[in-house]
């Protein structure tokens, strides 16, 4: 898939942006819309939200990198607004498809940053300031957090396990 030299900060993160790609249409693969929305009587974040959440991040750091997009359920999501009680968020197909659409821009975004970027301070909230390249690896990180939970879920749902390859 690489076709230009990565830099040298930034190839580990691009290779696992690269699999967090693939894996997560395979971790919603097959779970239907009532399903993503089981909270199994529980507060944590259902597989619903947590796709929308995990798709509005690429697009978030997508913005930041100057690329105009925003998903579809944008609203839903925008400026970090956690699960809604008593809301139907859209389908699992829905943000597949914006998924889709947002990747490969990021993906070239990120394979262009300068060192000079990556080191210039990004506001995170007020009073947390940090080096571009630390919330680049901080989003790195919560891709994978968010898509291990939706394969735990999976498993608590009924559905087979998250297949890899």
């Amino acid at each position: 898939m690489e076709t230009k030299t990565v830099s040298h900060r930034m190839h580990s993160i691009v290779v696992l942006y690269d699999m967090h790609t693939n894996f997560f249409p395979k971790a919603i693969e097959g779970i239907s819309d009532d399903d993503a929305h089981n909270r199994m009587d529980t507060k944590a974040n259902h597989v619903a939200w947590l796709t929308g959440s995990l798709v509005e991040e690429r697009f978030e750091m997508a913005r930041e990198l100057g690329i105009d997009q925003k998903q579809a359920a944008d609203e839903l999501f925008k400026n970090h607004h956690g699960i809604r009680d008593g809301v139907r968020y859209p389908s699992l197909n829905s943000f597949k498809a914006d998924w889709g659409k947002i990747s490969h821009l990021l993906r070239e975004a990120l394979v262009n940053l300068t060192d000079e970027r990556l080191d210039k301070p990004f506001e995170m909230m007020p009073g947390l300031t940090m080096p571009f390249y630390d919330l680049v690896t901080f989003m790195s990180y919560r891709e994978a957090n968010c898509i291990g939970q939706i394969a735990l879920w999976r498993r608590l749902l009924g559905y087979e396990a998250l297949k890899y390859m």
